[in-house]
């Protein structure tokens, strides 16, 4: 039986478990950027991937606290933003061809992906 705080326990849960997810992501990146070749070009690149990557998640959390629908559209949009962005950034960096950070960077771009349609997703439900 569907009750109003089966309802609101369910938005609480899914509103977690996003911030998890990227909390999650930003670690991954983290981890990811300790193992990658450290040369001129990665110096640059991932001092730009550390920022994106840690903020969608950083984000999310001040839209789940914001003051009005305003507020939260315009932190969702930069929580999609950054995500575009890490994707970008995980283009870019040099994994010198090891298949293991390779497969990470692979699968960190496909999870930054996910993560901006996530955040579209939330967009179009709010009506934007």
């Amino acid at each position: 039986m569907i009750t109003p705080n089966s309802c609101i326990l369910e938005w609480q849960k899914s509103k977690y478990d996003q911030e998890e997810r990227t909390a999650v992501f930003a670690e991954r990146v983290r981890d990811s950027c300790l193992k990658l070749p450290g040369n001129t070009i990665n110096a640059e690149y991932v001092s730009q991937l550390i920022r994106a990557g840690s903020s969608p998640g950083a984000n999310d959390i001040e839209a789940n606290e914001s003051i009005g629908d305003k507020d939260f559209k315009m932190k969702i949009k930069t929580c999609r933003r950054e995500a575009k962005e890490s994707a970008y950034w995980l283009r870019l960096v040099m994994t010198d061809f090891s298949s293991e950070i390779e497969n990470e960077r692979l699968g960190l771009r496909q999870e930054a992906k996910e993560l901006v349609l996530i955040f579209s997703a939330v967009l179009k439900k709010r009506g934007d």
